[in-house]
């Protein structure tokens, strides 16, 4: 799958998330965990997500199984058979084709102890233009809905929603959903103010089929223990790997280190109250809270005036050398 979705380009990127993006996410939902009971993607593509717990606990430490939803039939069915050849048995796995935000085909199973999902980019959904959307219950605490044009975070909505009390969810994001204003800000207020967001995770470029922009992931939490959000610039945490970006191993464990320690790193990783993010007006991009190491090269201009000083007397001297080997010349 992997090698048909770096053949696929662009359309690779809507089924298949690489796998040590997937490793990451799991690995950061199953902190502290040697067991759950449920695993769910509202947007699961070809199921790669939610195959990585098999693979890090055990297919039969995840007790209750495999829940994901995905809109396009044919990856929807890519998924199922995915499932088998990961031989996940029929009764532990439940994929259901159809639009999530609109038609969800999990309620009755939620809510889920670990959520993991990489959505689709600013995608269209009928949002405000559907009155009864600001009466569902996935979307209404925020009082308002995202944007039409861009549903990021409603499906951050819903994924909330289907959180459990103890759970934990990462999800991939486009970066714009950390400072883009209007519906997307009042949104992020409702997060903050309520200390939903627990890490927020700048990835590097070029991680993704079919785009090369710098995603970032965003953690949340019900059950906080302190009212503060991590932030963690893992930019430069990749090895290049032909023609895309890919962590390592030594990447995924400083990360995952960084995560469960909660600690200011300079340079990498900083833990910043509510408050101060209120202040910020619910910006949360990291490069607002996380300072860029400075890399130019610092000049001690008392040593530069002495050594411009000596050139120019060294200068003088080789001008009169010349100066007397032309004059001998012409003599």
């Amino acid at each position: 799958m992997t090698m048909y979705a770096s053949a696929a380009g662009k359309s690779g990127g809507e089924f298949f998330t690489p796998q040590e993006v997937s490793e990451l996410l799991a690995k950061i939902v199953l902190v502290d965990k040697t067991s759950i009971n449920k695993v769910y993607d509202p947007a699961c593509g070809s199921g790669s997500l939610l195959l990585k717990f098999a693979k890090i606990l055990g297919k039969d430490n995840i007790k209750q199984g495999f829940y994901g939803q995905e809109i396009n039939l044919t990856i929807y069915n890519l998924a199922r058979i995915n499932m088998f050849l990961h031989d996940i048995n029929y009764e532990k796995f439940d994929i259901a084709h159809g639009d999530t935000l609109m038609s969800p085909k999990h309620e009755n199973d939620e809510p889920f102890d670990a959520i993991v999902s990489n959505p689709p980019y600013s995608t269209n959904w009928e949002g405000k233009n559907n009155p009864l959307l600001i009466n569902d219950d996935r979307f209404s605490p925020a009082g308002i809905l995202a944007p039409p044009s861009k549903a990021d975070l409603a499906f951050t909505m819903h994924i909330l929603s289907w959180l459990s009390t103890s759970g934990t969810a990462a999800i991939v994001e486009f970066p714009g959903v950390l400072y883009r204003g209007g519906a997307e800000q009042k949104i992020r207020k409702y997060l903050v103010d309520n200390n939903f967001i627990d890490t927020v995770i700048q990835l590097p470029s070029d991680l993704f089929f079919g785009t090369s922009i710098a995603t970032c992931i965003v953690v949340l939490k019900k059950s906080k223990k302190d009212n503060s959000i991590l932030f963690i610039d893992a930019s430069k945490e990749f090895v290049r790997n032909s023609t895309k970006n890919k962590f390592s191993q030594q990447n995924i464990s400083k990360i995952i280190k960084t995560y469960k320690e909660r600690v200011n790193i300079d340079y990498f990783a900083q833990l910043i109250p509510n408050n101060q993010i209120a202040e910020n007006d619910y910006n949360i991009a990291i490069g607002n809270y996380i300072e860029q190491p400075d890399l130019t090269e610092k000049i001690d201009i008392k040593t530069l005036n002495t050594e411009i000083e000596e050139i120019v007397v060294k200068q003088e001297k080789l001008r009169q050398q010349i100066n007397a080997i032309v004059k001998e010349i012409k003599g």
